[in-house]
């Protein structure tokens, strides 16, 4: 009597964990968005297109938006990990500081992907981005191209941000062969604290101060770029000045339109989202990531990654870009 009991009691047990396992696994995919902040225009439309594409893939989201503070995006963090969450997606407020949220995740065996921003001196997971390089080379060549001599400004994005040293990267990939022929000559370079508005006005103001005699501006997006055009404005400079942002927000796409912001880049917000949430759906669901992908050095390893390319934006070409992406709305730019 003695093995016939314990044999069912094994039974029994077996069909119990598998049937608990059967319930995971038909349990849907919960992804943990955390986001620095919805400080600009785009990152509504990255926060919007990733909800839409794991809740077609058949997950949920919950979303954290930290208000471009550290500390709390790492209490957010926590609070996901303690409460479930099977993937972590983190656009980072602080690129070295976010390293204990991968830290805390791995600790829970949660697998962490880093959007748009790399988290640095970690084990991390995944990076989707853009190939920031590119951008800043995207930048540079379009300006250069309209003024290849002349006075030259670089006004970078946030310090604490590695996508601002990427984009100083590919600017001066084009820009440095022609300072060395003497054509250009880079009269101001400086990074920000951060992506914004009054961070671009404050900068303008410094390179404007010293000399009217700039011919370009090159700005880390088009927050920043606002801001330069503020400044131009009042210095009787707007449209005289070329001035390259990024993001294609609506207003600088307007600014385009008018003739007082040269160039913009649009980077495909919806493609990148929708490849985070694929990952992240596979990561969440245990399977495996069969796409071939590109590596990037944070510092503590090579980080498998996915890199989209972004496009010049200008007054010539918005139908074929911008709005035939669905990214903005044509009545809206040309109001």
């Amino acid at each position: 009597m003695y093995y016939p009991v314990k044999l069912f009691a094994l039974i029994f047990l077996t069909v119990l964990l598998l049937s608990g396992c059967n319930k995971k696994q038909n349990e849907p995919v919960t992804v943990g968005f955390l986001i620095h902040a919805l400080d600009h225009e785009r990152w509504e439309n990255d926060r919007d297109f990733f909800i839409e594409k794991v809740q077609e893939l058949g997950g949920t989201v919950k979303v954290e938006i930290a208000d471009n503070d550290a500390s709390k995006q790492l209490a957010q963090a926590k609070e996901l990990l303690a409460n479930g969450v099977d993937v972590l997606v983190v656009v980072p407020v602080d690129q070295l500081a976010a390293a204990e949220i991968v830290k805390e995740a791995h600790a829970r065996n949660v697998k962490v992907i880093s959007y748009d921003r790399l988290i640095k001196n970690c084990k991390l997971d995944y990076y989707v981005s853009t190939d920031n390089v590119k951008i800043g080379e995207l930048q540079a060549n379009y300006i250069t191209r309209i003024k290849p001599v002349g006075n030259y400004a670089l006004i970078g994005g946030a310090k604490a941000d590695n996508n601002s040293k990427f984009l100083y990267l590919g600017q001066m990939n084009e820009l440095q062969p022609l300072v060395e022929k003497g054509d250009i000559k880079i009269v101001y370079n400086e990074f920000t604290d951060s992506w914004d508005e009054t961070e671009g006005y404050t900068h303008a103001q410094n390179i404007l101060k010293n000399s009217k005699d700039v011919d370009a501006i090159i700005a880390g997006n088009d927050a920043i770029a606002r801001g330069v055009m503020k400044a131009l404005v009042e210095s009787g400079l707007e449209g005289k000045v070329l001035l390259a942002g990024m993001d294609a927000d609506l207003y600088n796409l307007q600014e385009i339109v008018a003739g007082n912001q040269t160039c913009t880049i649009y980077k495909p917000y919806e493609k990148m989202a929708a490849t985070a949430a694929e990952l992240a759906m596979k990561l969440g669901n245990g399977e495996e990531c069969e796409r071939t992908f590109q590596t990037i050095s944070n510092g503590e390893m090579l980080v498998p990654s996915v890199f989209h390319d972004g496009m010049v934006v200008n007054r010539e070409n918005l139908k074929l870009t911008v709005i035939s992406e669905g990214y903005q709305k044509e009545e809206e730019i040309y109001k």
